[in-house]
C-alpha cells in the first residue's frame, strides 16, 4: 500500500466541501417521519394565484444549497413567480419564527422543510386554514397540499449493492467494512437499513468491524480513525451521507491509504460536489447515492403550483429519483455541472 496521497487534503478544502458541519443529509432531505399524506383537498383556483413560493429550508450554509437554490429561482422566473427564501440558521425555533411571519402575511404558497416534522403539524395546519399551500419537503405531514420526497432506502440499497459486487470481484467477498450510518431521524434510519441490508446479502462473508453513527465529515472522521486504530486493514467504508463518507476518506488518507488504492472503496450518499470530484478523479472514493440539483430546485416551484392548479395531493406530489454515480458515468459529469 502506497504511503503518499496524490492531493494532500487541507483542512480548508475539507470545510470547503463540505460546510464544515452536517451532510447532505440535512441538504436532500432531513428527517421524514413515515405518515400519511391526507390534506389533499387544499385547492386553489389557479397558478395565476399563486404570485410568490416561499421556500423554507433551514440549512442554508451547506453547500448544496446554492445549487438548489439557483434552479428554483430559474424555475420561478420561468413560471412568473417570485421565490421568497427564510433563514432558519439551523434552528428549530427560528424555523417556527419564520413560518409564523410567512403565515400571517398570507404568502400564497410555501414549501417547507421541517427540522422536526411534528413539530410543525399545528403550522401546517394553520396555513391551509388561511387558505396558503402547504408543500412538505423530504417528507410527509398530515397537514400538507403536497409533498416532495426522496427514495431513501433505494440510495442506500443502491450504494450497498454496488459496494458488495466490487468487495466479491475485487476482494474475493471477503475483507472487513464500516457502516457510518445515522439511528437518530427516519430518514438515517431508512438509508442505513438499505445500505446495511444490500451490501450483507450480496457479500456475507465481509466482516463488519464497525457500526457508527456519523452523518457529519468531522464526527466520521474520528470514528474512523477510531475503527482503523482496531482494523487498519479495513477495505470499506459505507456513509449514510457523502459528507460521513468524506470523513472517512480523509481519516483513510491520513492513515497512508493511496487516494487510488486498489482494494478501498469508500462511497457515499447525496451528490456532494466534493465526493463527486473524488469519484471523478478515480480516487478510491468510488460511489454516490446521488439526487439532482436540478430536479430539486424544479420541484421547489412545480409542486406548489401543480397545487394551484387544482392537482390533488397524489397528483402534484414529487418524488425525486436517486441515481449511483460512478467515475465514467454521463451524469456524474452532468450533476457536477450543476454545481456551477
Amino acid at each position: 500500500m502506497s504511503t503518499t496521497a496524490k492531493h494532500p487534503l487541507d483542512r480548508r478544502t475539507f470545510l470547503s466541501w463540505t460546510g464544515g458541519i452536517g451532510a447532505a443529509v440535512l441538504a436532500s432531505a432531513c428527517t421524514a417521519p413515515a405518515t400519511t399524506k391526507s390534506s389533499g383537498d387544499r385547492v386553489a383556483g389557479s397558478s395565476k394565484d399563486v404570485d410568490t413560493v416561499a421556500w423554507d429550508y433551514p440549512f442554508t450554509f451547506l453547500p448544496v444549497y446554492a445549487g438548489v437554490a439557483r434552479f428554483a429561482k430559474a424555475r420561478a422566473k420561468e413560471r412568473g413567480v417570485s421565490l421568497e427564501q427564510t433563514n432558519d440558521n439551523g434552528k428549530p425555533d427560528v424555523q417556527a419564527t419564520n413560518l409564523d411571519t410567512l403565515i400571517a402575511k398570507k404568502v400564497p404558497a410555501i414549501v417547507s422543510f421541517p427540522m422536526v416534522f411534528e413539530a410543525l403539524e399545528a403550522q401546517a395546519a394553520r396555513a391551509l386554514s388561511a387558505g396558503i399551500i402547504w408543500v412538505t419537503y423530504g417528507g410527509t405531514l398530515e397537514n400538507q397540499s403536497a409533498s416532495i420526497t426522496f427514495s431513501f432506502e433505494e440510495g442506500g440499497r443502491q450504494l450497498g449493492a454496488d459496494a458488495a459486487a466490487w468487495a466479491q470481484e475485487q476482494l474475493g467477498g471477503r475483507g472487513k467494512v464500516a457502516f457510518l450510518v445515522d439511528d437518530t431521524i427516519q430518514l438515517g434510519r431508512e438509508r442505513t437499513a438499505g445500505m446495511i441490508e444490500a451490501f450483507t446479502q450480496a457479500a456475507p462473508d465481509m466482516e463488519v468491524v464497525g457500526r457508527e453513527q456519523a452523518i457529519d465529515p468531522d464526527t466520521a472522521l474520528s470514528k474512523t480513525k477510531a475503527i482503523l486504530a482496531k482494523h487498519p486493514d479495513v477495505q470499506v467504508v459505507l456513509g449514510i451521507t457523502d459528507g460521513a463518507a468524506f470523513g472517512a476518506y480523509k481519516a483513510l488518507v491520513e492513515s497512508g491509504r493511496a487516494e487510488d488504492d486498489a482494494r478501498t472503496y469508500v462511497g457515499g450518499q447525496d451528490g456532494d460536489l466534493g465526493s463527486l470530484e473524488l469519484i471523478r478523479r478515480g480516487t478510491f472514493y468510488r460511489a454516490s447515492a446521488a439526487l439532482q440539483l436540478r430536479d430539486i430546485g424544479n420541484a421547489v416551484i412545480d409542486v406548489p403550483l401543480a397545487v394551484a392548479d387544482g392537482k390533488s395531493d397524489a397528483e402534484a406530489s414529487a418524488d425525486v429519483p436517486i441515481t449511483l454515480v460512478k467515475q465514467g458515468d454521463a451524469l456524474l459529469d452532468e450533476i457536477i455541472a450543476q454545481y456551477g
